[in-house]
């Protein structure tokens, strides 16, 4: 007997893929949580219903997510990663040499707990001595931790359950308050063929609330569409640009390169159609 898992990305798309076996699967406070095993992606976490990371292509979304903000600031030292408990963004962060802080604020400690036990390759960095892991509400300690940080990485679920409040407004001005005169925030926006609207809303409030603000594409093929966005905003540099080219060059990376760095700002025009409204 075959077994698939589908994830219906739309109400009239979906992806799915052979099931080698499942590994996990619970209902923690906040959501649905699955580790199965792929014959195609290997092991893949499912929140919700819908696909976190791979092991196959979980590089792309973690590093594009993290280096594109940490080599446009001249010097990251305290970083705030808000949600991602599978622990990738962390593991992409401290690989900046500058970095003497990095905070994930996950507000689902099964998450990190499942992560760490069944993704080790993703989780390997959550016990580095740089990483603070608290188990909070991200929402509630942006608002508490006004000027702290040079870069805030948002690396949010879709926009349901839990995840609804990352995607508003008062968080994006809490984030402003929370960021350092220099300081640089990131978000992932989902896709431009399925969440234009969003891109539309969440690009408008950055731009009212940065000097810089663009957005930018990473070619994830788990993710809807198999097309991401990821939306940033700066208080003082230009995204585009990197502050230290040697520093950006020396990464450890498996799809981030400088040169990629400012591909990634050339939009097709469908996307550039989304922002210029």
């Amino acid at each position: 007997m075959e077994l698939w898992y589908t994830e219906k990305q739309t109400a009239n798309y979906g992806i799915t893929a052979k099931i080698k076996e499942s590994l996990h699967t619970e209902t923690s406070e906040f959501q649905d949580i699955a580790m199965i095993d792929t014959l195609e992606w290997g092991r893949m976490l499912v929140l919700d219903g819908c696909v976190m990371t791979t092991d196959r292509d979980e590089f792309v979304y973690h590093e594009m997510i993290s280096h594109v903000a940490l080599s446009a600031h001249k010097n990251p030292q305290r970083v705030l990663v808000v949600g991602g408990g599978d622990g990738g963004v962390i593991r992409e962060v401290i690989k900046h040499p500058s970095v003497t802080h990095a905070v994930l604020a996950e507000i689902d400690g099964r998450v990190i707990d499942v992560s760490k036990k069944y993704l080790p390759a993703i989780a390997c960095a959550l016990d580095d001595p740089r990483v603070s892991v608290r188990v909070i509400d991200g929402i509630a300690h942006v608002n508490e931790s006004e000027g702290q940080y040079d870069v805030i990485i948002v690396d949010s679920t879709d926009p349901i359950g839990p995840a609804v409040g990352l995607f508003a407004r008062d968080f994006y001005e809490a984030i402003h308050r929370a960021l350092r005169p220099d300081g640089i925030v990131v978000a992932q926006t989902e896709s431009p063929f399925f969440n234009g609207e969003l891109i539309s809303r969440v690009y408008g409030d950055f731009s009212s609330l940065f000097t810089h603000t663009h957005l930018y594409l990473a070619s994830i093929p788990t993710y809807p569409s198999g097309l991401w966005s990821f939306t940033i905003g700066s208080k003082q540099y230009d995204p585009k640009m990197i502050a230290d080219p040697a520093r950006a060059n020396s990464l450890e990376t498996k799809y981030y390169t400088p040169d990629l760095h400012a591909a990634a700002f050339a939009l097709p025009r469908f996307a550039k159609e989304l922002i210029a409204k």
